[in-house]
C-alpha cells in the first residue's frame, strides 16, 4: 500500500468508513472499521492529514487520532455535502470527506479540549432542566386552569397555585387530582434544586477562568453567558474579526444578493443556538436598563429611535459578540465608550 497522505474517516458509533489517497491523489485504502479496531488502524499509518465531520463524537476522535501524530482536521457537514459525487452510502461520504480535507478554503472547526466539553455539558445539562422545569409549570398551570383555578404569571402566581395543591382543605381540588398535581409539583422541585446546582456549578467555573471574568465587564454579559462563550470559543484567533465570529453564531444578516444587487434579509440563525439565545437575551437586559437611563447608553437609544426593540436587542447581541472577540483575542476588560474616551 502507497503511503497515505489525506484520509478521510466517516464516525459511526460502531463501524467507521475509511477513504485515503496518495500525494498524487490516487486512492490507495478503502476499507471499514470496528470502533475498538481504529486507533490501532491509525497507529499503522505514518502521519497523514485527517479529516472528519465535526459532530458530537468528533472532538473525542479528534484528539485521540492527533495524539498519535497526524494532523486532524474537523470540518462542517454542510461544507462537506457539496462533495459528495452520487447518492448515499457511508464510503460515499469517506471519500467526500477526503475531497474536501486538504482545500485551503474549506474553515475547519477547532478542536474542544475534555475542559471545555466538560463546561459545555453543565451548560447543556442546565439548558435541558430548565426547558423540563417549564413544561411542568405549564402542565401544573394547565390542569389547574381546567378546574377553574388560576393564578397570574410569574413566580408569584405559581407560589399561589402550590399553596392551594398543598392545601387539603381546599375543597375545589379532588382528591385524584391533588395527588397527580402532588406529584408534578415535587419533581418539578426536585428540577429546580438541580437547576440551582448546576448554576452553582457554572459559577464556580466562571470565578476559576480569567477570560469569563473579563467577559462579565460587557454590559449584557453575566456569568452564565461568559462561561459559555469561554467553553464554545476553543480559540478566538481562528476567527479574523470581532464580525466572523458573530456569523458564527448567526447574529448576521443573511446575504441573499444577485446581478450587483444587495439584498441582505434577517439573521441567519446559523452556528450556536445556546449563545444566540444568551446573548439576545443579555441585550433584552441592556435595553430596559437603557430605556430607563438613556443617558447611560447614547448609542443604544439611538439605535431605538430607528428600529423596532427586537431588532435592536440582535443588533447589540452582535455588537457584544464583536466585544468579546476583541477581549479574548486582545485581553483587558470593557471600557465604556466615555471612559475609553477620556483615557
Amino acid at each position: 500500500m502507497e503511503q497515505v497522505t489525506t484520509l478521510g474517516l466517516d464516525l459511526a458509533k460502531s463501524v467507521f468508513q475509511v477513504h485515503g489517497v496518495d500525494a498524487g491523489g490516487a486512492v490507495v485504502v478503502i476499507k471499514k472499521l470496528r470502533r475498538e479496531k481504529v486507533l490501532a488502524f491509525f497507529k499503522t499509518l505514518a502521519p497523514c492529514l485527517v479529516g472528519m465531520e465535526a459532530c458530537g463524537t468528533a472532538h473525542y476522535w479528534a484528539r485521540e487520532i492527533g495524539a498519535l501524530g497526524h494532523t486532524v482536521k474537523l470540518m462542517p457537514a454542510k461544507y462537506v455535502k457539496a462533495y459528495v459525487k452520487r447518492g448515499k452510502s457511508d464510503a460515499a461520504d469517506a471519500a467526500a470527506i477526503c475531497e474536501a480535507a486538504p482545500r485551503p478554503s474549506m474553515r475547519p472547526v477547532p478542536v474542544k479540549t475534555v475542559e471545555q466539553q466538560s463546561a459545555l455539558m453543565v451548560h447543556r445539562a442546565r439548558q435541558l432542566l430548565v426547558g423540563q422545569h417549564t413544561q411542568l409549570v405549564n402542565a401544573i398551570r394547565g390542569h389547574m386552569a381546567e378546574l377553574g383555578i388560576i393564578a397570574p404569571v410569574g413566580r408569584a402566581g405559581l407560589a399561589q397555585l402550590l399553596c392551594v395543591i398543598d392545601d387539603e382543605t381546599d375543597a375545589r381540588l379532588p382528591s385524584a387530582a391533588r395527588a397527580t398535581l402532588q406529584a408534578l409539583a415535587a419533581l418539578r422541585e426536585a428540577l429546580s434544586q438541580q437547576i440551582d446546582n448546576l448554576g452553582r456549578a457554572i459559577h464556580a467555573a466562571y470565578r476559576a477562568c480569567a477570560q469569563s471574568r473579563r467577559l462579565e465587564t460587557i454590559p449584557g454579559i453575566g456569568p452564565i453567558t461568559a462561561s459559555a462563550l469561554t467553553a464554545s470559543v476553543a480559540d478566538a484567533n481562528a476567527f479574523k474579526s470581532g464580525r466572523d465570529l458573530a456569523a458564527w453564531i448567526g447574529l448576521t444578516p443573511k446575504n441573499d444578493s444577485s446581478g450587483g444587487k444587495e439584498r441582505l434579509k434577517g439573521i441567519s440563525k446559523q452556528g450556536d443556538r445556546y449563545l444566540r439565545q444568551l446573548l439576545v437575551g443579555g441585550a433584552m437586559a441592556v435595553i430596559r436598563h437603557a430605556q430607563a437611563h438613556p443617558d447611560k447608553h447614547p448609542w443604544l437609544v439611538a439605535l431605538l429611535a430607528r428600529m423596532p426593540v427586537k431588532k435592536a436587542a440582535v443588533a447589540y447581541a452582535n455588537k457584544m459578540a464583536r466585544i468579546a472577540w476583541a477581549l479574548l483575542v486582545n485581553g483587558g476588560s470593557y471600557r465604556a465608550p466615555a471612559a475609553a474616551a477620556s483615557t
